[in-house]
């Protein structure tokens, strides 16, 4: 079930790369320091998620008991996750950016997998990780999983600054009525 994993982490990362290509040009961007208070923290999770072990004996234990179900609960998670993300990533189509920016002619997009949460990409993406740590079961990946929490929780806020700034009583509006990260909680 490893393999599936990792074959479905291969894929979105492929697909993530392509997709990159014919994305609007950049109005205005983040800081190199702004953008370092969650990159960190979210490669520190990818580390730990990819080599539980490093994180030392500790953090390399099981949280449960192996049971035969977590890896095939984790890969389900890791498609469901990856899914969500790639499903709001066409959403955005032009306006998406690895970094947080306004794009020149961005949108305000709402629709499909924005009417649930405003941040989709990072609730399929902690979904999916949420699976990677299941499948593992190490305490290691409980770490990586809130380290790359409190990655996203640290992004929303700027890319809310951002939004705010960019689209005024229509994202307070939008903020209002759709959740952050999980769908029907504000």
């Amino acid at each position: 079930m490893a393999i599936l994993i990792n074959g479905l982490w291969a894929a979105w990362l492929v697909y993530w790369f392509l997709a990159a290509f014919g994305t609007k040009p950049t109005a205005r961007r983040e800081s190199a320091a702004s953008r370092l208070s969650h990159i960190l923290p979210l490669a520190l999770a990818v580390a730990l998620l990819v080599q539980p072990a490093m994180a030392g004996p500790v953090l390399a234990l099981p949280i449960l008991p192996r049971m035969a179900g977590f890896d095939i609960i984790g890969a389900v998670l890791v498609a469901l996750g990856l899914g969500f993300a790639v499903w709001a990533r066409l959403r955005l189509a032009g306006n998406w950016s690895g970094t947080v920016t306004v794009k020149q002619g961005h949108e305000l997009v709402r629709s499909g997998p924005y009417a649930l949460v405003r941040h989709p990409i990072y609730t399929g993406m902690l979904l999916a990780a949420a699976g990677s740590a299941i499948a593992i079961d190490r305490w290691a990946g409980l770490v990586a999983l809130a380290l790359m929490a409190i990655a996203f929780i640290r992004k929303t806020a700027i890319e809310e600054r951002f939004m705010a700034e960019a689209f005024g009583p229509a994202y307070a509006a939008y903020s209002r009525a759709t959740a952050r990260l999980v769908p029907y909680l504000w």
